[in-house]
């Protein structure tokens, strides 16, 4: 209808947050690749230069034998990968397991 403010306003505010679903599809993927770290050996790990927090995080978890406790260090490690960049460790070659797929 009739908007108070000037055209140029209008035109300069911030991008729309993205959607429930796209952020829920971010998240799953960073869990995805969380979940990949979990198979490298800790040799590995120590290449990618992770944050010491999200290298002692999954390093514990390998250590785990509890599947309830896997599964929440699993989240936790999920939750850690959304605060970081995850394209780094995408691309960094020890970071990707043979036979592996990238996710999207």
């Amino acid at each position: 209808m009739n908007d108070p403010s000037p055209p140029d306003a209008r035109s300069a505010q911030p991008a729309e947050r993205p959607s429930r679903s796209a952020r829920k599809r971010s998240a799953e993927a960073v869990q995805r690749l969380g979940e990949r770290l979990l198979t490298l050996k800790p040799q590995q790990l120590r290449q990618l230069e992770l944050p010491p927090i999200l290298l002692e995080s999954i390093l514990e978890t390998q250590a785990l034998r509890s599947r309830s406790a896997h599964a929440r260090a699993r989240q936790y490690i999920g939750r850690l990968m959304r605060a970081i960049d995850p394209l780094p460790i995408e691309r960094a070659p020890a970071g990707r397991p043979r036979n592996a797929k990238i996710p999207r």
